[in-house]
């Protein structure tokens, strides 16, 4: 049974930092795409990032980038999210998803097999 666990949500004042993990088990991680999505409240889930499985190529949406780091480590069979300089607009319940695509698919979240149960980031202003 495939599973995505994240981790490292919580509250940071604005211009903070925060950085999230994706625990992944039950599939060959080394094989998947892995990306991050958010969703806030009333909106629907939006691309975030996204790192090919290798990790040597990223993806990020323009409202983070240079804001963002993806990475992965797997002999961990994880993800990571950094998120520097904070917005209150960042505020979201963050998902992590696991897919075998790559390209600009990986802005498409419909394309994404796995799916974690999210964690809450809340941005103060």
């Amino acid at each position: 049974q495939v599973q995505l666990v994240e981790s490292g949500g919580g509250l940071v004042q604005a211009g903070g930092s925060l950085r999230v993990s994706c625990a992944a088990s039950g599939l060959t991680f080394s094989n998947y795409a892995m990306g991050w999505f958010r969703q806030a409240p009333g909106k629907e889930r939006e691309f975030v990032a996204a790192i090919s499985w290798s990790g040597g190529t990223t993806f990020y949406a323009d409202s983070v980038k240079g804001r963002f780091t993806i990475s992965r480590d797997n002999s961990k069979n994880t993800v990571y999210l950094q998120m520097n300089s904070l917005k209150y607009e960042d505020s979201a319940v963050y998902y992590c998803a696991g897919a075998q695509i790559w390209g600009t698919a990986v802005r498409r979240r419909e394309l994404y097999r796995y799916w974690g149960q999210g964690t809450q980031v809340t941005v103060s202003s």
